[in-house]
């Protein structure tokens, strides 16, 4: 497992410097709404995971008192000079959300966008969020339809005349829903798009 993360860590490294430019098509047409759906929800004390370079900052209302992880430190960095940007206080720290360095019963909101479907085990990832919410509080997830990439759909990105393709890992929808049942989770709302010719090349 020590091994796996060491190379995740460094994939995602190795990305961040391109990761914008190669999904900015993407992310106008298709991510960017429902990256503002789900940070405009987020109220309280709130945590995102997998921050990535802070492309959901922006999304937050002022009244949110945010704190953000991601386990690749040039993520963090990237995200850190978007934060500079928006003249609000934001708490960044390179950490592992399967691994997360918080107490119990911490946050009143955590936040996943387009990010489980790249931690390896959803499980635990799901656990430590859980663990880190207040009783009453919301876990608010979006993602990569997994029955798209259970059927061989790759995230790939055209970056300077190259195919850039995301690391990823297929966890079910029923089986995220049965884990967080187990975990105590009663969920509100659940909002499945199809991939319409709009989104399509993007899977192909």
């Amino acid at each position: 497992m020590a091994r796996r993360r060491a190379r995740l860590v460094r994939y995602w490294d190795d990305e961040a410097a391109r990761y914008e430019d190669s999904t900015a098509s993407v992310e106008r047409r298709y991510l960017a709404d429902s990256r503002r759906w789900v940070g405009q929800r987020a109220a309280g004390s709130t945590l995102e995971l997998a921050v990535g370079t802070g492309l959901n900052l922006p999304y937050y209302p002022v009244s949110v008192s945010l704190t953000a992880v991601d386990w690749s430190p040039r993520m963090v960095q990237a995200a850190e000079r978007r934060a500079r940007g928006l003249s609000r206080p934001i708490a960044l720290t390179t950490a592992d959300a399967m691994a997360l360095p918080f107490a119990d019963d911490e946050f009143d909101t955590v936040v996943c966008t387009f990010a489980l479907c790249c931690i390896p085990d959803e499980r635990a990832a799901l656990t430590e969020a859980i663990r880190v919410l207040r009783p009453g509080g919301y876990l608010l997830i979006t993602d990569y339809h997994p029955v798209a990439l259970s059927q061989g759909a790759r995230r790939t990105f055209s970056y300077r005349s190259q195919t850039v393709a995301i690391r990823n890992y297929t966890h079910p929808i029923d089986k995220i829903n049965e884990i967080c049942r187990q975990l105590g989770l009663q969920r509100l709302r659940f909002i499945e798009r199809r991939i319409d010719d709009v989104v399509k090349p993007y899977y192909e």
